[in-house]
């Protein structure tokens, strides 16, 4: 019987959503506002979503992967401002209750990491650290099997670290990759044409990327040496600077890090925004 499964990704302003079978192939997906949770919205949608699909399909299980820190009971432990009303929010429970179906939330760094396990860059390996550079920068950090978040589920908030007396800056303030836009600003120019720009050597694009990529390298070699991880993933959409952007990270590490010591392998993610809908549901996989 091929097993069916609802799996949800909620970001600050989007909810996505598929079908996945056992062969791990999507179906039957879409997208909607989170209309910034007024009313209790997210919560709301994704019950309406729920009750849709079981009307049409037999459902087997149900992953979400969420902004915020998720609790032991699957609520919403902790979110910041960019979802407004969401602390607190009994995702699991809810939908527990009127799918009568087992539910699975995860937090959307985990979720990712979880995903690149499960099909994509981390397939075959059992020690591996994920950072996730966007808005702001997330970790996840995957070791034989069990996600380790910490006494309170707050381990691995990467963005929060490095705290710099001097500029009152945090890690990511100045190595996210809205920073790396706000820099590029007045020079009107997006992050993408930035990277093409400084692939060939266009100045002042080579100093800027060079620049941010060296701040990111802080944060890397930590991890490195607190987890010795087999894989260090690269997530976010600037992932997609593949190689190039290999290169400059390994280039920006030798300095910061003892000759031969550390062999952690830095990869980019391979699964895109399809990484987080794979990790919602990759424990029905295991």
């Amino acid at each position: 019987m091929n097993k069916l499964y609802l799996a949800f990704d909620i970001g600050g302003t989007t909810i996505k959503y598929s079908l996945v079978d056992a062969e791990l192939h999507f179906s039957a997906g879409d997208r909607c506002s989170t209309e910034h949770n007024r009313d209790g919205h997210i919560l709301k949608q994704l019950q309406s979503i729920t009750a849709d699909y079981q009307k049409k399909y037999t459902l087997n299980g149900i992953g979400i992967s969420t902004a915020g820190i998720v609790g032991d009971e699957g609520q919403i432990q902790y979110a910041g401002p960019t979802i407004p009303g969401y602390q607190g929010t009994e995702l699991k429970k809810v939908l527990v209750q009127q799918s009568g179906l087992p539910v699975i939330v995860v937090n959307d760094v985990d979720a990712a990491l979880l995903g690149e396990q499960l099909a994509g860059a981390a397939q075959g390996k059992s020690a591996v650290y994920c950072v996730a550079l966007g808005t702001g920068i997330g970790g996840a950090y995957l070791d034989h099997g069990q996600l380790l978040n910490g006494a309170h589920a707050t381990a691995n908030s990467l963005g929060y670290t490095l705290y710099d007396q001097q500029s009152k800056t945090n890690y990511e303030q100045r190595a996210s990759t809205l920073t790396l836009e706000h820099q590029l600003v007045d020079l009107k120019t997006s992050v993408p044409v930035a990277f093409d720009k400084a692939r060939q050597q266009e100045a002042p694009f080579t100093t800027i990327i060079n620049n941010w990529a060296a701040e990111v390298a802080t944060g890397l070699a930590n991890i490195i040496l607190l987890f010795d991880p087999e894989i260090l993933l690269i997530g976010g959409a600037v992932s997609q600077q593949g190689d190039f952007l290999l290169a400059l990270l390994n280039r920006a590490l030798k300095p910061l890090l003892p000759p031969d010591l550390c062999q952690t392998e830095l990869r980019v993610t391979q699964l895109a925004d399809r990484a987080q809908l794979f990790g919602a549901v990759a424990d029905f996989y295991n």
